[in-house]
Order: C-alpha cells, then sequence, then structure tokens
C-alpha cells in the first residue's frame, strides 16, 4: 500500500507516492498548476499512478498542501506547506536547521529542530520579489530562457536596486537602454533575490545545516549568491520542487500509523 503526497503551488504542481512500509520513494510527478486546479491535480495524479502501474485503490491516503490544496477534492485531508517542508527536509536532511523554499510567488525561511519539529517561520507572501515570479520578469524582460539565467550571469554585476518586481523591472529595461552588458544585468537580479531572502532568513536566524527548496533552487547562481551573504554553505535536494508534496506523504504515513 501507498501513500500520495500532492502540493498544489502558485505555478508548479507536484506529487509524491510513498511505499508505507518502507517509505522507499516510488515515483514522483510536476507540472504546471495552471488555471483549473483541481483538473490539474487528478491529471497529476492520474499520469503518475499509470507511470508506476498503481490503481488509486492502493493508496491509502491522500494529504494534499500548497496554495489550492483545497481543490484537491480527492484527499484526505489538508496541511500547510510550512509543515510539509519541514517533514519533508528532515526526512532528507536529518541535520537540517534552516530552510528557505524559494516558490513561485512566495518566500518562506523555517527553523526546525533535531526532530524536524517547527521552531519559527517567516513568510514572504505579499510581494513577489525574492520569488520565482521576480526570476520569471526579470528573464521575459531581458528575452531569455528562465533556466538559462544562471548560466548566462557575468562576474561582473549590474547593481538592481529595486526590490518590487515593477520597478524593478522598469529598472532593468532602463540598464538596458543605457547599454549595460546584459549577463551583468542578470547578476544584479540574482544579487537582488539573494538580498531580499536574506532579509527574511534573518528573521528566524541562520543556523546549519541550511537547505534551499523551492524551484528558484535549480538557479546555481542565486544559491551561490545566497551562500556569500550567509557566509553559509547550503544543500540542495536533488529535486528541489517536490520536498511539500514528500513531506505531505509522509505525514500521511504517520497518520496511518497512529490510527
Amino acid at each position: 500500500m501507498f501513500t500520495l503526497g500532492v502540493d498544489i503551488g502558485s505555478i508548479s504542481a507536484k506529487a509524491v507516492v510513498l511505499d508505507i512500509d518502507t517509505k522507499n520513494m516510488e515515483g514522483w510527478n510536476i507540472m504546471p498548476s495552471g488555471f483549473n486546479t483541481k483538473e490539474t491535480a487528478k491529471i497529476l495524479v492520474g499520469d503518475l499512478l499509470k507511470k508506476l502501474d498503481i490503481t488509486m485503490a492502493k493508496v491509502a491516503m491522500t494529504i494534499s498542501t500548497g496554495y489550492s490544496r483545497k481543490n484537491v477534492d480527492f484527499s484526505t485531508s489538508q496541511v500547510t506547506e510550512i509543515s510539509c517542508q519541514a517533514k519533508g527536509i528532515h526526512f532528507l536532511f536529518p541535520t537540517a536547521r534552516t530552510i528557505i523554499d524559494i516558490g513561485g510567488q512566495d518566500s518562506k525561511a523555517i527553523k526546525i529542530d533535531s526532530h524536524g519539529h517547527l521552531n519559527d517561520f517567516e513568510m514572504n507572501d505579499k510581494c513577489s520579489a525574492g520569488t520565482g515570479r521576480f526570476l520569471e520578469v526579470m528573464a521575459n524582460s531581458l528575452q531569455v530562457p528562465l533556466d538559462k539565467m544562471d548560466q548566462l550571469a557575468s562576474k561582473e554585476i549590474v547593481p538592481i536596486s529595486s526590490t518590487c518586481t515593477v520597478f524593478a523591472e522598469s529598472e532593468v529595461i532602463s540598464r538596458i537602454a543605457q547599454g549595460a552588458e546584459r549577463g551583468a544585468i542578470i547578476g544584479g537580479i540574482h544579487e537582488s533575490i539573494a538580498t531580499k531572502v536574506l532579509s527574511l532568513v534573518g528573521r528566524v536566524g541562520i543556523e546549519p545545516d541550511v537547505i534551499i527548496t523551492g524551484g528558484v533552487a535549480k538557479n546555481s547562481e542565486v544559491v551561490k549568491a545566497l551562500e556569500e551573504k550567509m557566509k553559509q554553505n547550503a544543500l540542495i535536494p536533488e529535486e528541489p520542487q517536490i520536498t511539500g508534496a514528500l513531506g505531505a506523504s509522509l505525514i500521511a504515513i504517520d497518520k496511518l500509523k497512529k490510527n
């Protein structure tokens, strides 16, 4: 038998299937959340179970998390993404104490103890600065692929002082008009994100080991800028986008065992 964790975020939807007895990750799936998140959840899970040759009858419990967790109408219950991140990261990295989750529309700084229990957290959900959306808007302004941003950054940077996404976009356009080198502008964007995220993490305190999750964790230059500002190396999960869904699936196992 298996458990299923479904994380429907603002930009990406993720699902993870675990074996109840071994906690082995049988498989995972990621796709854009899209407009109709109810339909997205069904497609996301349907595709994953088909790939694994598992029927829904073999899924003992499903827990959903993320922005649209209530739209997963086949889930047993819903759990906040903060709790799921804490659970998933502790499972992968038992030495983790600080989690930096840089998602599509928000960033989170989470402190956990040696048992993976939540100690404190801060969340930036009022502004898209320091998020994947900020990076996406800047990539569009520079007409470069989002997944190539870190490869195109140069060591010399042009500072981007605006933290607001709208003003930062205008600033980037002005830098282009002034003839600034594109790689230097990209470097400035990465620095801007790291500065914004660091201010969030500073509110909970930085304690090793530090783990960075979320789609932006795939940008090596943002990670590098954060590490330099924290004066602390960070660990990155093999697939940093699925840790919330993993945590949801693990919480489902705990609930089943308690019953």
